[in-house]
């Protein structure tokens, strides 16, 4: 029983992440999501206290934010790992030390990997393929025997 051109959720799924920055994406988005999660004060406390205590939850929605716009969006890739850097950057000050180091860390690693990511890249090569090409290489064709 053939299932046609469609071979299930994984193989798509791969396709798609094959085309976009996906492991800095979601880096940049779980490390919005760790420090809005670290912050404890509540918005009535937020906004009593005023702006200060407002960017402690407008930065990791950003960051969130262009993690997922990171994924969903690549082609601006390029814009959006560069304010989830500084704005990964800005948690320091805002939210718990970027909360609590996790966050920023995660931030800006995955910052970093959006906006190193090549789109035109060749698929890479799984190192069982490698050593299976290096052995067939280093192996000599079969010479035909001779005719006497």
């Amino acid at each position: 029983m053939s299932r046609g051109p469609h071979q299930g959720f994984r193989p798509a799924f791969r396709q798609w992440r094959a085309g976009r920055p996906f492991w800095g994406g979601l880096l940049l988005a779980l490390g919005g999501a760790e420090v809005l999660l670290t912050l404890k004060a509540s918005l009535d406390v937020i906004l009593h206290v005023g702006m200060q205590g407002l960017a402690g939850y407008l930065l990791p929605v950003v960051m969130l934010l262009c993690g997922v716009l990171i994924l969903f969006n690549p082609t601006q890739r390029l814009f959006y790992s560069v304010i989830g850097v500084l704005v990964s950057l800005g948690t320091w000050m805002t939210s718990n030390l970027g909360g609590f180091f996790v966050g920023l860390l995660l931030g800006v690693t995955g910052s970093c990997l959006a906006f190193g990511w090549l789109p035109d890249q060749e698929p890479r090569v799984s190192r069982r393929q490698r050593r299976k090409e290096a052995r067939a290489a280093k192996t000599p064709p079969p010479t035909p025997a001779r005719q006497p």
